[in-house]
């Protein structure tokens, strides 16, 4: 029998083994769930809302068990932890109000003679393949309105994370979910490869790396099969010189640093109107300067490790070849004692004299450091903001709404912020273009992923 491991990052303890499932049981996973879907679709959707806010409150129900879990498992300390259960519970219950609305069929202007109408249809089986980084929140994304618009759903969790899927599991039976209608399966790379070359499968979401989404899209579309790829970031926040400067870094070091960096729509890179570089810069560093990196268990701890010395490392080398570059990096990591280079522990690091040249501001980092560069004004600001191959979101930090809404448009993004970063509000469509994705969740617009459109065109007969 095959296992599979899940090591903390916090001290290399085994947090939990599972058993890799075998293809007979994916076989029967997936046999399961056609069968249970087929009966699915047919359940009125008030009854299929009352089965899913069931499944909220289980899963809620688990939160002093969560938050230590999370911690041991990817390293999130337990002071903010319960931040993640949350924006599930918005997610999910944003989800279910907005599904009566977004399900309802779409009728055209009245034509005498005519019934007409399009009709929101269920896809079929739902292959959800999760990432670690928001196990929950990325999950909850998909799972909630795929089973609400009368799919089924298979959830592959990530393995550093297979926990979180047990808990879907587990609050799924808990909640009196059909036989059948969701799985948690622990699969192989090859068997989530063979699972998009089954017919019996009918979509797939997908949120992780460019280099993953590519591949994976790449075999869903042999099989014709949609997909939804929520894939990495870059993104980059401007400062412009109206703007409340304290206000400014408190917004932007949370959304540089939280979760370590590990987040695809952390801010990575920052430009600065050179009129406010400097008092930006020293207001951003010394609320840098405040964070704990240590166990994330403790309480006092509000920076946790990575989720693997091998990803801390990554960052370190992009650090590295910035200085070798020409750039100055602004913290001693002698300031973080638990840094000790040759671990998970990483320091927050912020650069200054950066440039695209360097792969600090150009390629997706993921970790606790990021780059500050002073532009001149906001054609160059727009400029580099979009000198990018992803577009998630980028963010705006001024008081000027109207002067945002016409950088906005300009702006190659998913998403537009204004005084604000790294959040996703549910009722709008997170989405994203170039390399940042394909596809979008949440919002009416998620639901229109996850349904295909039926048209009735009724003739009324002749009297």
């Amino acid at each position: 029998m095959t296992t599979v491991r899940v090591v903390s990052p916090a001290d290399g303890a085994v947090v939990a083994e599972y058993p890799l499932a075998t293809d007979a049981e994916v076989e029967a996973a997936v046999a399961a769930a056609q069968r249970a879907q087929a009966e699915w679709r047919r359940v009125p959707l008030a009854e299929r809302r009352r089965l899913v806010e069931a499944f909220v409150d289980a899963m809620l129900a688990m939160r002093e068990e969560i938050v230590p879990e999370l911690a041991r498992c990817m390293g999130r300390p337990v002071a903010v932890g319960g931040g993640e259960l949350g924006g599930f519970e918005e997610r999910a219950r944003t989800m279910i109000r907005l599904a009566e609305e977004a399900l309802a069929p779409v009728v055209p202007s009245p034509r005498p003679g005519f019934t007409r109408y399009v009709r929101r249809e269920p896809l079929g089986v739902v292959l959800v393949v999760a990432p670690w980084n928001y196990p929950y929140l990325t999950a909850v994304n998909a799972v909630v309105p795929a089973l609400l618009a009368g799919n089924a759903v298979i959830l592959k969790h990530a393995t550093q994370t297979l926990p979180v899927g047990e808990r879907f599991r587990i609050a799924m039976e808990r909640a009196g979910a059909p036989p059948g209608l969701f799985h948690h399966l622990i699969l192989s790379h090859g068997q989530v490869e063979r699972l998009l070359a089954d017919r019996r499968v009918d979509h797939l979401v997908f949120t992780g790396s460019v280099e993953g989404g590519r591949h994976l899209g790449t075999l869903a579309a042999r099989s014709l099969l949609g997909a939804n790829l929520e894939l990495g970031g870059k993104d980059p926040a401007y400062v412009r010189p109206d703007v409340d400067l304290d206000f400014a870094a408190e917004q932007l070091v949370d959304g540089a640093f939280f979760n370590s960096g590990q987040s695809c729509c952390a801010i990575e890179r920052i430009y600065v109107h050179r009129e406010v570089f400097d008092p930006f810069l020293a207001r951003f560093l010394e609320r840098v300067r405040r964070y704990v990196l240590g166990d994330p268990l403790d309480p006092a701890t509000t920076l946790g490790p990575m989720v693997s010395r091998q990803a801390a490392d990554r960052v370190r080398a992009q650090i590295r070849e910035a200085v070798a570059m020409g750039a100055r990096t602004l913290v001693d990591p002698a300031e973080f004692p638990a840094d000790t280079g040759d671990s998970a522990y990483l320091a927050p690091q912020v650069l200054v004299d950066v440039d695209h040249r360097m792969a600090i501001m150009r390629e997706e980092t993921f970790g606790p450091a990021v780059g500050i560069a002073p532009v001149a004004d906001d054609e160059e600001a727009v400029r580099l903001m979009n000198d990018s191959r992803y577009g998630l979101t980028a963010a705006l930090f001024t008081r000027d709404v109207a002067v945002a809404e016409a950088l906005g448009d300009r702006l190659e993004t998913g998403t537009v912020f204004l005084n604000r970063c790294d959040y996703l509000d549910p009722e709008l469509a997170w989405t994203g273009v170039k390399d940042s994705g394909r596809g979008a969740s949440l919002s009416r617009i998620g639901y229109e992923q996850l349904t295909r459109p039926k048209s009735f065109h009724l003739r009324h007969h002749p009297e």
